[in-house]
C-alpha cells in the first residue's frame, strides 16, 4: 500500500479523491435509469416483467413474480444448517440492540390548560431490496428487516432479482422468514425501485424504501426520493483504522482487506502516528493478498483508493478521522476509549483491537447499514428511528389560548398574515363587544 505523509495538501488530494466514489457523479447512468422508471409508472406490471427478462434473463409473470411458501420450504431444505442456526443467532444480538432503540409518544400538560407532546407512529409499509447474483448477503436481509419489524412497520416487502431459472438464493429467502419479512417479490434493478414507489399491479406502493444495491438501484432511489422515503444512496464500502505503535500490523491488515475486498471501489485507510507501524502493515497486506480469493479485486481497490497515512500527533490523525467521516472506523490505539471521545464523525466505531469490522457486519448487533462517502458528518447508521414518523400534539383549553392571544396576533400581524392573526381573534370577539 502506498505510504503518504499526512499534510494539508494530501488530505485535501485524499478528500477529493473519497468523493468521486459518490453515486451522484454518475450522472451517465441516470437517463437510463430515469427512462426504466418511467416506464414502470407508465405500464406497470408490463414493464417491471419486460426489464426483469431483459436484465436478469428470468421470465417472470403475475402468477410467478410472488415467492411462495413451498419456494421457502425449499429454501429451509437447502440452505446449510450450520449457516442457519449462526443467522439465528445473529439474529438474537440484532433484534436486542434494536430494542434498546424504540421509542414511546409523550405528553406533557400543565396546570395552565396545555398539553404538549410527540404522537410516534410506525410506517404503514416499507420495501427492502436486496441484491442478487453474485452479492448475496444474508447479513444486510438480516440488517434492514430486523428494525422495521422492531419499530412496527405492519407490511414489510422484500425485492430481489432471480436467477435465470427464475429462483432466489436460498440463504436470501431463509434469512428473510427468520427476520420477519411479510412478503417476497421477484424483482431486481432500478425496476424494483420503480415498482416500490409506484406501485404495479403486482407489487403494492410503499412508503420508504431500503436496502443496498449497485449504481442503477442508488440512483433510482435517489430519483423517487420524495414521492417516497429511502435510507440513504449508499456509496462504496470504506474503512479507516486509527493506529499508534501498540497496534498489531497483521491485525491491522487483515482489517483494511476484509472491506477493500467488496469491490474495486471500496476504500481502506490507515492512519497512524508510527512511521515503522505503517511499513509493517505495508508488508502485511502484501502477504496477505496471497492468500486471499479475491486478489485481483483487493488489489485494484487498494490500487485506487488504499493509502496509509502518517501522522505527527494523534491529535493530526483524529482531525483527519473526523474529516474523513468514514463508514467505519477503527480505534487501535494505547487508550482507543479516550480516542473514541475525541471522534465526532464516523458510521460505526469499532474499539480495541478484538473489535474487527466483521464483527459489525455479522454478530455484534447494531446495525451494518451506515452513512458512505463522508456523510457520517450528518447521517447515523440504519435504525429504528428510520421505520417512524412522528406528530406533534397541540392541545390548549380556552383560558390558556386567551393568555397569549395577543401575543400571537402581534406575532401574525407582524409578518403581514392578517388571516392568521383573524384565526384568533375570532375566538375572542364576544368578549370584545
Amino acid at each position: 500500500m502506498r505510504i503518504v505523509k499526512l499534510n494539508a495538501s494530501s488530505r485535501k488530494n485524499l478528500l477529493d479523491e473519497l468523493l468521486k466514489r459518490s453515486p451522484s457523479h454518475y450522472g451517465a447512468y441516470a437517463e437510463q435509469v430515469n427512462t426504466i422508471l418511467e416506464e414502470v409508472k407508465g405500464k406497470g406490471d408490463e414493464a417491471l416483467f419486460a426489464y426483469t427478462e431483459r436484465f436478469d434473463g428470468a421470465r417472470i409473470t403475475k402468477d410467478t413474480i410472488q415467492v411462495t411458501e413451498e419456494e421457502i420450504e425449499e429454501a429451509y431444505r437447502q440452505i446449510d444448517p450450520e449457516l442457519l442456526q449462526v443467522i439465528r443467532k445473529a439474529l438474537v444480538n440484532i433484534r436486542s440492540f434494536h430494542e434498546k432503540q424504540k421509542r414511546s409518544s409523550w405528553f406533557d400538560s400543565q396546570p395552565d390548560g396545555t398539553l404538549l407532546g410527540q404522537k410516534i407512529t410506525p410506517l404503514a409499509s416499507v420495501g427492502v431490496y436486496v441484491p442478487g447474483g453474485k452479492a448475496v448477503y444474508p447479513s444486510s436481509v438480516l440488517m434492514n428487516i430486523v428494525p422495521a419489524k422492531t419499530a412496527g412497520v405492519e407490511r414489510i416487502v422484500m425485492t430481489t432479482p432471480p436467477g435465470k431459472d427464475g429462483k432466489i438464493c436460498p440463504n436470501t429467502l431463509a434469512a428473510a422468514r427468520e427476520a420477519g419479512v411479510d412478503v417476497i417479490y421477484k424483482a431486481g434493478g432500478a425496476q424494483a425501485i420503480g415498482a416500490l414507489a409506484y406501485g404495479t399491479e403486482s407489487i403494492p406502493k410503499v412508503d420508504k424504501i431500503v436496502g443496498p444495491g449497485n449504481i442503477y438501484v442508488a440512483l433510482a432511489k435517489k430519483a423517487v426520493y420524495g414521492f417516497v422515503s429511502i435510507d440513504s444512496i449508499a456509496g462504496p464500502s470504506e474503512i479507516l483504522v486509527l493506529a499508534d505503535e501498540t497496534a498489531n500490523p497483521r491485525f491491522v491488515a487483515a482489517d483494511l482487506l476484509s472491506q477493500a475486498e467488496h469491490d474495486e471501489m471500496a476504500s481502506a485507510i490507515l492512519v497512524t502516528t508510527s512511521q515503522t507501524l505503517a511499513q509493517k502493515v505495508s508488508e502485511e497486506v502484501d502477504r496477505l493478498l496471497q492468500q486471499l480469493s479475491r486478489r485481483d479485486i483487493l488489489t485494484k481497490s487498494l490500487e485506487n483508493y488504499g493509502w496509509i497515512l502518517t501522522a505527527d500527533t494523534m491529535e493530526e490523525a483524529i482531525e483527519t478521522a473526523n474529516a474523513i467521516a468514514s463508514e467505519h472506523l477503527e480505534i487501535v490505539t494505547r487508550d482507543p476509549f479516550q480516542v473514541m471521545t475525541k471522534i465526532r464523525n464516523a458510521g460505526a466505531i469499532f474499539i480495541g483491537e478484538y473489535a474487527s469490522e466483521p464483527l459489525g457486519d455479522y454478530f455484534a448487533g447494531p446495525n451494518h447499514v451506515l452513512p458512505t462517502n463522508g456523510t457520517a458528518k450528518f447521517f447515523s447508521p440504519l435504525g429504528v428511528d428510520d421505520f417512524l414518523k412522528k406528530s406533534s400534539l397541540v392541545y390548549y383549553s380556552r383560558e390558556a389560548l386567551g393568555a397569549v392571544q395577543e401575543d400571537i396576533i402581534r406575532f401574525a400581524k407582524a409578518e403581514g398574515l392578517t388571516a392568521h392573526a383573524n384565526s384568533i381573534a375570532v375566538r375572542f370577539e364576544q368578549e370584545g363587544e
